[in-house]
């Protein structure tokens, strides 16, 4: 029964600053007894894609490198998995939003770049980021078989089943998501819609979906926070507030995921001869 944390920080300026942060958070999660640990999106910058701005590609970095080296160190002496999330430089010119994997050997083991890249006023991704080339992947860690994908990935519920495919039990979303001015009629509604979605990739591939947000305000965009896990019936078992971090604990019993999944065989029962039309951009 793997215990998980989720980091919901928020972030600073200098990406060195944010790195201590969350060095510093990990080792918290490690002593309260978190075996995987998961940050936010993009968690060594702020959300910079609130605007067009070429310099901000400095901020990028390779994929594995330094950053992933010293988290690997530290996953090793703290005996942890460390899911965490960043700004990729594959090459000049060429950047990904990507999230990797180390296992609690301190071993690198792959990276996931993320698919669906956004574009609206205040979530200029489409200037920063190429669409993800990695296809869908299962990690094979210590503590468990775990699938990442990253924010906007939320919405689509064939990059879940895909995912799970693979044999993941535990669904990561490093998240960077939040209210602009302007909306404010609309705040519920958009959080209920963020949040059960994912619950509902739980219930239909039977496993653990975790999101991880991050919080404050960067700008005019306030991010809300509210970073959760939900079991494999959807139900919540852990959420962070809304305001404020926190280090979000939960324990996920995977023997009962097994026994649930024989008694809801979704994916024994699916109908994969019908499905051709998946691949089509729409239906007509």
């Amino acid at each position: 029964m793997p215990r998980i944390a989720l980091l919901q920080l928020e972030a600073a300026a200098e990406p060195a600053e944010n790195k201590k942060r969350q060095m510093a958070a990990i080792r918290r999660a490690a002593a309260g007894g978190a075996q995987i640990v998961c940050t936010q999106e993009m968690c060594t910058t702020l959300y910079f894609c609130r605007t067009q701005d070429c310099a901000l590609f400095d901020s990028a970095e390779p994929i594995p490198g330094a950053w992933t080296e010293e988290l690997g160190e530290l996953a090793r002496e703290l005996g942890i998995v460390i899911v965490a999330a960043g700004f990729e430089k594959r090459a000049t010119g060429l950047y990904h939003n990507t999230a990797w994997v180390i296992d609690a050997d301190g071993s690198f083991l792959g990276s996931y770049r993320k698919m669906h890249i956004p574009q609206d006023p205040g979530f200029e991704e489409k200037f920063y980021f190429t669409p993800g080339d990695t296809g869908y992947k299962c990690f094979e860690t210590r503590y468990g078989r775990i699938g990442v994908l990253i924010c906007w990935d939320q919405w689509y519920p064939e990059a879940a089943r895909l995912t799970a495919m693979q044999g993941a039990e535990i669904l990561f979303y490093p998240t960077a998501i939040g209210w602009i001015p302007g909306e404010e009629e609309l705040y519920a509604a958009q959080h209920t819609a963020w949040e059960t979605v994912q619950r509902g990739h739980a219930v239909a591939n039977g496993c653990y979906v975790c999101a991880v947000n991050r919080c404050g305000r960067e700008g005019e965009t306030t991010f809300w926070g509210q970073s959760f896990a939900a079991d494999y019936c959807g139900q919540i078992i852990a959420k962070a507030p809304v305001e404020g971090e926190s280090i979000l604990y939960a324990d996920l019993d995977l023997n009962a995921l097994e026994v649930h999944r024989r008694i809801w065989p979704f994916f024994r029962d699916r109908r994969i001869d019908s499905y051709g039309g998946i691949t089509q951009r729409w239906g007509r």
